[in-house]
């Protein structure tokens, strides 16, 4: 018996993440959470992309994640959401790419351990990121926002500034890590927490299934 084709798909472009670990994110290094715990937020905009013939430039998409315990362990929860800007492909498109079943290593691993994902949400999305800065700001009205700032001495308040190198990264080769000023997700539970003070990364990302 042989699996259904794929369709060849590629996304670039720029993504934040927000969660309520320290600094650094021990899950960055296959360690445990700061709290035990992963609440993130998540959006992208996808700066050059296809899903076979369908364009995907200018695209956002954003997302909310929630796992009891530590990423490797599963049992996570996910919610999807797309930019209300969006055509029907594209948003046909997009579901396909994030249920990992069009293969590509980001969502195949991100389906495999949240077993557990809401209807996509079709709303619009604000993001704002400069990554030499370290400053993002991502609302998604009665869904979540996300506001990052440098990392600041608590002394001085001097930035600091600090990168993540992954070589071998499939998010990510390189981020840059801020801290989320504030972190607000307001769906259902378990994806409703509030944070501040905690991990941010700003990155490019480069995902497909080839």
């Amino acid at each position: 018996m042989t699996s259904a084709p794929k369709t060849s798909w590629r996304i670039t472009g720029d993504e934040v993440v927000g969660c309520n670990c320290a600094w650094g994110c021990p899950c960055q290094f296959n360690a445990l959470p700061t709290r035990g715990n992963c609440d993130s937020v998540v959006a992208v905009l996808i700066r050059e992309g296809h899903f076979g013939d369908i364009r995907l430039e200018g695209v956002r998409v954003g997302a909310m994640v929630s796992f009891p315990g530590a990423l490797h362990e599963g049992n996570g929860t996910a919610q999807w959401i797309i930019d209300s800007t969006t055509t029907p492909e594209q948003r046909r498109a997009v579901n396909a790419i994030t249920s990992g079943n069009q293969g590509g290593l980001m969502f195949g691993i991100l389906s495999a351990i949240c077993p557990s994902v809401n209807e996509p949400l079709i709303a619009p999305i604000s993001f704002e990121c400069d990554r030499e800065t370290r400053v993002a700001h991502l609302r998604i009205p009665g869904i979540f926002e996300l506001h990052t700032e440098p990392i600041k001495n608590p002394v001085t308040g001097e930035e600091h500034r600090a990168r993540i190198v992954l070589p071998d990264g499939f998010e990510y080769k390189e981020a840059e890590i801020g801290n989320s000023v504030s972190l607000r997700a307001t769906r259902p539970a378990p994806l409703t927490y509030e944070y501040s003070g905690t991990y941010a990364q700003l990155n490019a990302f480069d995902w497909s299934n080839a």
